[in-house]
């Protein structure tokens, strides 16, 4: 099996070991995938027919409204997967997944999907545990679109965020870098794009998060 992809299932699934059987399987089903920029993996409506990784690049997860208009949910950095819940259900994708730059990805196509479930001991209930994680994730971003405040759908969305791994360093006091955007946290929280450069303003002026280039300083937990 390829280090990169190797190092995909290591990240996504620490702690399960992967037998040198279902190793040398996997590296012979699991094929690449170079996506130049702009590259639509998938969209609205179909079926998702693989398991995604990021292996190098990311990807621009969207939806996009029956005019055209364009709301970012997530980004997804490697080392990732995506696109489990409509290929694991056989349902429509309900998003679109986007390079957003050149991207190499890892195509997981249903026999090394079902080599993974059969042949890997631990990979299935960490498929699971993944998939409850992002529904819990989802309910809770809901209901706070109902009956949260501001502040407190901003504080959900970054939560989620953390729970997604979009920390991806620390400094040397401790504060922890996330990379996101406002147009993905307004999404992720029903805000305006407005209201979040507003909260994260404020926030900044009280100590509570630290503004940079292409994400926040969150502070010690």
């Amino acid at each position: 099996m390829r280090d990169d992809l190797l190092a995909l299932l290591a990240a996504n699934f620490p702690g399960v070991d992967i037998p040198p059987a279902a190793r040398t399987a996997l590296g012979r089903l699991a094929t690449m995938r170079h996506c130049p920029r702009g590259t639509v993996v998938f969209s609205p409506g179909q079926p998702t027919t693989a398991l995604y990784g990021v292996l190098a690049g990311e990807i621009e997860v969207r939806f996009v409204t029956i005019d055209g208009e364009v709301s970012v949910v997530e980004h997804v950095p490697a080392p990732r997967l995506f696109g489990l819940a409509s290929f694991a259900s056989g349902l429509p994708s309900s998003y679109e997944a986007v390079a957003r730059r050149p991207t190499r990805l890892a195509v997981f196509g249903p026999a090394a999907y079902a080599t993974m479930l059969d042949e890997v001991p631990g990979i299935a209930r960490a498929l699971l545990s993944e998939l409850a994680r992002r529904h819990d994730g989802t309910l809770r971003l809901l209901e706070a679109a109902r009956h949260s405040s501001a502040i407190e759908r901003l504080t959900l969305a970054l939560a989620q965020l953390q729970r997604d791994g979009r920390v991806v360093r620390t400094d040397a006091r401790g504060w922890r870098w996330l990379r996101s955007t406002q147009a993905e946290l307004a999404a992720l929280a029903g805000l305006s794009r407005q209201t979040v450069n507003e909260l994260v303003t404020a926030l900044a002026r009280q100590g509570r998060l630290r503004t940079g280039y292409g994400g926040l300083w969150l502070p010690p937990p």
